[in-house]
């Protein structure tokens, strides 16, 4: 009885230090790395790259008769998201950021969101479209992306690239709600999200 005892405590030993190490990975936070302040982040970025989820879109995925050409067939920003990005934009100018380079995604909700930004001059990047439901091909679409990261000059300067939330998770493992954003430093591979209220 005392050998089974022993056993069922070595058991329960392993599971709970499988969950603890579990937890551990799925709450980088615990290890003080998941979240910078906004006000910390404008005086000393993290990496070279903030990816931005475009601002408030309501529904899901987009129409069936999706054209890439033809905002009206895309889920596109409503009052609520367009007033979002103009306020973000705002707040990242009272912070000082000032972005090198401002790349969209070539959906609409994503230009919208970048033009009202207002952070300069928007220039389309194909490696940050949505390949949610198959309209473009992932594989081919983030090797696109990671192509364009390492291009980018080492001038100490940060770019803004607006996107959805598919590419952002699939780049930083990081989930993001529309408007928010995670800083990536794609040497090392680092993601801070950004808390946008501090």
């Amino acid at each position: 009885m005392k050998m089974l005892s022993n056993h069922l405590t070595g058991i329960w030993r392993w599971v709970l230090g499988l969950i603890a190490a579990a937890f551990l990975l799925v709450s980088p936070a615990l290890a003080g790395q998941d979240v910078i302040a906004l006000s910390a982040y404008a005086k000393a970025p993290v990496g070279k790259i903030l990816f931005l989820r475009h601002a408030l879109a309501p529904g899901n995925g987009d129409p069936a008769h999706f054209t890439l050409a033809d905002c009206s067939s895309q889920r596109n920003l409503d009052a609520v998201g367009r007033r979002q990005s103009a306020q973000l934009g705002e707040l990242f100018r009272q912070h000082g950021l000032v972005f090198e380079r401002v790349y969209s995604s070539q959906w609409c909700r994503c230009r919208e969101t970048a033009r009202l930004l207002d952070m300069g001059p928007v220039l389309d990047l194909p490696g940050l479209n949505s390949f949610y439901q198959g309209i473009v091909p992932r594989d081919a679409t983030l090797a696109a992306l990671r192509k364009a990261m390492a291009s980018l000059p080492d001038d100490g300067g940060v770019t803004l690239m607006v996107t959805h939330y598919v590419t952002i998770s699939a780049i930083t493992n990081r989930g993001v709600a529309s408007g928010e954003a995670v800083a990536f430093d794609p040497v090392t591979g680092r993601a801070v999200k950004l808390d946008l209220k501090r």
